[in-house]
C-alpha cells in the first residue's frame, strides 16, 4: 500500500492558492472556462504531488475555492481532507475567508498543516515577519498543532523546495488512513466516458473499493458493480482509503447517478432524516447560536435543508460544543462518525460544525441524562463502548447486527469480532449483550418460579407462554432457555420447561390420585374428559398435570373431530392384546380392520378409532387401506 495525504489548499480568493499547486506539481487545478475567464476557483481541483524517492508516497492535492460564493464548492472538498496547505498573500494578510477557511478545517476536525506565505517577492522582511508571527498565532489558535511556515514566491521560484519538504514530513508522519472494512465515497462528478460507461469520481473516505466490488448508489439504493478504477489517470486494482478516485460502474443507468450521492457497500448505508450529531459552534460567532434554527447541512457533497435541535440547552455560545440533534427535509444516507459543517442562507456564513454519532436516530427527549448519558459515550469515539451501551438500552429485545454496524460505521464481520470480546451472544440476526442475557436467564427463572408457586401441581411452561412472561421475542427466549438447560438450572419435558430444584410430584394432589384412578380403572373404555372434571378448577390442574407427566395420552379421532384420555397403562396393554390376536399382521394382506381391533380389544368404535390412529402417530402400526399392519421391530 502506498503511503498517501489528502492536503487540502485554502485561503482567501487571489492568494495564489491554484499558482502555488501548479508550481508544486506542473497540473493547472482551474480546468473549467469559466473559471479560467474569471480567475478564480469555482470547483474544487484536484492534483497529484510526488515527493522525492519512490517509497515516499503520494499527496492528493484539492485546490478549494476562496471566494465567499464558492465557499459551499469548498466545504464539499474539505471533508475529506487530513491536513491543509494554507495559502495567505503576504502583501495582504489575513482575510475573512482565510478565517472561515481555517474554522471550517477545525470544525472537520483537521489538526496538521503546514502554511505558505505567498507574493513574497512583493513585500519586504519586516512585512514577511509580521505575517509569520500573525499567521502562527491564527492557526495555532484554529487548533493546527505545530503549524510550519513557509515564505514563497511562485513568480522569484523561492520557498517550493521547503515547502516541498513540509508537505512530505506531513506525509511521513500521518497515521494511516482509516479503514472501516467499507468503501464510501461521495460522488463529487458524474460522467460517461466510452468504452466505460457510468464514471464517478470523489475522495474514497474510508475502506478499500476493488475492481468487481458489488457497491450500492445512496440515496436511491442503486445497485451496480465496480468495471475499473483509476487514480490521477492510473489504472488500478484496488483504491485504498483517502485516495482521489474514478470509479467506472456497470449496471447503472448515467441518468440515475448525480453530484450529492454516495457509493458504498450494499447494505451499510440506509436513509433516514435525523441524526445525532456533536456539535461545536464557531469561534467568530457574532451571536449564540439557537435552538430551532433553520440552516444547511454539508457533509460529503451532499447539501440539505436542516433545523437544529439542541438537547440540553436553548442556545450554543461561540466556541462551545454539544450534543444536539438535526432533522433534514430529505432523507440523507451517510455513515457514521463523518464531518460535517452547518451554514445559514442568510447570511451566508459558516455558524457550526461537527461530526454525526448515530446517522439513523429517532427524535430525543431534551433534558434527559439518559440520552445525554448514551451519545456522550458513542461522542467519545470508542466504538466498543458505543455498542456496549446500546446492546444495554436494547435490552432482552436484541440488535440486529446491521444495526450496529451502522451505530458505528464499521463493517459487519468486524463489528462482530468485537460483539464477541464484549462477550455477547449472537442470537439469530441480533445481539444480546452479556448483562441482557443474564437478566433474561433470571427472568425466565423468576417466571417459571412463580408459576411453580401458583401452579404447583403443573409441570411447567410452554416457550410461547415463557416469552410472554419476560417480554421477549421467542428466538432469544429459546437461546436462553437452551443455555438454562445446558447449565442443568432449567429441566425440559417435551414442550414444557420447569426449574430443575421443582419436583412436580411432590406436590401431587387427592384431585390427581383419584383422576389417575378413574382413568386406570376404565383402561381402553375411560370415562368422558368434561364429565370427569366439569367446571371444577383444581380437576382441571391435576388433569394438566397427569398429560405432561404423560400419564394420560390424548388421542385424536379426525373424523369425528373429538379426543379420547387413555391411560398410559391402558395403551401398552392395548398393545400387547393387539400383538397376540394378530401375530401375522406384519404385511398389508394379513392385516386387521378397525372394527376387527375392536372385538379384540372389547370397546366400541368410539374408543378404537382414536387408538388406532394414536398408535399409527407413534409408528407401532401403519395403514394400508382399510387395513393396518403393524410397523416391523414393534410388534
Amino acid at each position: 500500500m502506498t503511503p498517501s495525504l489528502l492536503v487540502g489548499v485554502i485561503g482567501h480568493v487571489d492568494h495564489g492558492k491554484t499558482a502555488l499547486v501548479r508550481a508544486l506539481t506542473g497540473i493547472d487545478t482551474d480546468r473549467l472556462k469559466e473559471e479560467k475567464a474569471r480567475g478564480v476557483s469555482i470547483v474544487p481541483g484536484f492534483a497529484l504531488l510526488k515527493p522525492a524517492g519512490a517509497e515516499a508516497g503520494e499527496i492528493d492535492l484539492v485546490d478549494l475555492p476562496g471566494h465567499e460564493r464558492f465557499v459551499r464548492a469548498m466545504i464539499s472538498g474539505a471533508t475529506g481532507m487530513r491536513a491543509v496547505l494554507l495559502a495567505v498573500d503576504a502583501n495582504e494578510g489575513i482575510k475573512p475567508q482565510t478565517v472561515e477557511h481555517l474554522e471550517i478545517a477545525r470544525l472537520i476536525g483537521v489538526r496538521r498543516g503546514v502554511i505558505a506565505l505567498t507574493k513574497c517577492d512583493l513585500v519586504g522582511a519586516e512585512t514577511i515577519a509580521a505575517r509569520k508571527a500573525e499567521l502562527l498565532a491564527v492557526a495555532t489558535r484554529a487548533g493546527i498543532e505545530q503549524p510550519k511556515l513557509v515564505a514563497t514566491s511562485v513568480l522569484a521560484d523561492t520557498g517550493l523546495a521547503e515547502l516541498r519538504a513540509a508537505l512530505s514530513d506531513l506525509l511521513r508522519e500521518a497515521p494511516p488512513s482509516g479503514d472501516d472494512g467499507f468503501p464510501y465515497l461521495p460522488i463529487d462528478r458524474v460522467f460517461a466516458r466510452p468504452g466505460f460507461g457510468a464514471v464517478v469520481t470523489g475522495t474514497l473516505r474510508r475502506g478499500r473499493l476493488t475492481v468487481g466490488d458489488r457497491v450500492a448508489i445512496m440515496p436511491g439504493q442503486i445497485g451496480a458493480t465496480v468495471r475499473s478504477l483509476q487514480i490521477h489517470g492510473r489504472p488500478v486494482q484496488v483504491a485504498e482509503p483517502g485516495r482521489r478516485t474514478a470509479v467506472a460502474l456497470r449496471g447503472v443507468e448515467i441518468g440515475d447517478l448525480h453530484r450529492g450521492q454516495a457509493l458504498a457497500a450494499p447494505d451499510m448505508l440506509t436513509t433516514g432524516r435525523w441524526i445525532d450529531v456533536v456539535l461545536t459552534a464557531v469561534v467568530s460567532a457574532e451571536a449564540p447560536l439557537e435552538g430551532g434554527t433553520a440552516c444547511r447541512l454539508l457533509f460529503g457533497t451532499t447539501e440539505v435543508a436542516a433545523r437544529l435541535r439542541l438537547l440540553d440547552r436553548d442556545r450554543l455560545e461561540p466556541g462551545a460544543s454539544t450534543l444536539a440533534q438535526l432533522r433534514t427535509d430529505e432523507d440523507i444516507a451517510v455513515p457514521a462518525r463523518e464531518p460535517f459543517i452547518l451554514r445559514l442562507d442568510s447570511p451566508s456564513v459558516t455558524v457550526a460544525g461537527g461530526r454525526i454519532l448515530d446517522p439513523l436516530a429517532r427524535r430525543r427527549k431534551r433534558h434527559d441524562a439518559r440520552v445525554h448519558a448514551e451519545l456522550a459515550v458513542t461522542a467519545a469515539g470508542k466504538p466498543k463502548d458505543t455498542l456496549a451501551t446500546r446492546l444495554a438500552r436494547d435490552g432482552a429485545a436484541g440488535t440486529p447486527l446491521v444495526d450496529l454496524a451502522r451505530l458505528v460505521g464499521i463493517a459487519p464481520d468486524r463489528v462482530r469480532r468485537g460483539l464477541t470480546e464484549l462477550g455477547a451472544r449472537e442470537i439469530g440476526d441480533r445481539f444480546l449483550g452479556a448483562p441482557a442475557f443474564a437478566g433474561l436467564r433470571e427472568a425466565l427463572l423468576a417466571a417459571l418460579a412463580l408459576h411453580h408457586r401458583d401452579h404447583s401441581i403443573e409441570h411447567g411452561l410452554p416457550l410461547d407462554r415463557l416469552a410472554r412472561a419476560v417480554t421477549a421475542g421467542e428466538t432469544v427466549v429459546t437461546a436462553a432457555l437452551r443455555d438454562l438447560v445446558a447449565t442443568r438450572d432449567v429441566v425440559q419435558a417435551g414442550p414444557l420447561f420447569r426449574r430443575a430444584d421443582f419436583d412436580p410430584g411432590r406436590h401431587e394432589t387427592e384431585h390427581v390420585r383419584v383422576l389417575e384412578a378413574a382413568f386406570r380403572q376404565g383402561a381402553l373404555s375411560p370415562p368422558d374428559e368434561v364429565e370427569i372434571v366439569g367446571r371444577d378448577i383444581r380437576r382441571r390442574e391435576a388433569l394438566t398435570y397427569l398429560l405432561a407427566a404423560g400419564t394420560l395420552i390424548r388421542a385424536l379421532d379426525r373424523v369425528q373431530k373429538r379426543t379420547i384420555l387413555f391411560h398410559k397403562d391402558a395403551i401398552t396393554a392395548g398393545k400387547a392384546q393387539l400383538a397376540r390376536s394378530f401375530p401375522a399382521a406384519t404385511v398389508p394382506d394379513s392385516g386387521f380392520l378397525a372394527k376387527e381391533a375392536g372385538a379384540a380389544l372389547g370397546i366400541s368404535r368410539k374408543f378404537s378409532i382414536p387408538l388406532l390412529e394414536h398408535l399409527d402417530a407413534v409408528r407401532f402400526t401403519r395403514r394400508v387401506g382399510d387395513r393396518r399392519i403393524f410397523v416391523e421391530g414393534d410388534a
